[in-house]
């Protein structure tokens, strides 16, 4: 029988030392993580809670971060593919980094609109076509 690693578990091999602590929520796709030399902890928020866990302690920042992510794509967008994803998470991170000083964001939105060719529907369906061009 062949595992097939899921995305995140694959990208975790590849950019996390084995045997680091990895503390994440507890989404089925990390599950994996803990048979691929990780210390993985994962944290349920809500059964943090009704274990007498601080559900404020267990990874409330980021927690906050990846609710607004989907959130955004949920509301902005219908039917993101896995093949799409990084275009709009890349878009996520651009606002998300510029949220406080929304004048700056405009002002590096024009800069570098006024430096890189457009990118194309066919560039979004295949990123890898992107780095080509």
């Amino acid at each position: 029988m062949t595992c097939r690693l899921t995305r995140s578990a694959a990208s975790s091999r590849d950019n996390v030392l084995e045997g680091t602590t990895v503390r994440t929520d507890a989404w089925q796709g990390f599950k994996r993580l803990g048979r691929l030399g990780y210390d993985h902890q994962p944290m349920s928020l809500r059964a943090g809670g009704m274990v007498g866990r601080d559900a404020a302690l267990a990874l409330p920042h980021v927690h906050r971060v990846i609710s607004n992510f989907k959130t955004w794509l949920r509301g902005t967008y219908r039917g993101v593919s896995d093949l799409q994803m990084q275009v709009y998470l890349d878009e996520f991170v651009f606002r998300f980094n510029r949220r406080r000083t929304p004048m700056a964001a405009f002002q590096t939105l024009l800069g570098i609109g006024s430096q890189l060719r457009p990118t194309t529907y066919e560039q979004v369906k295949d990123p890898g076509l992107a780095l080509l061009s």
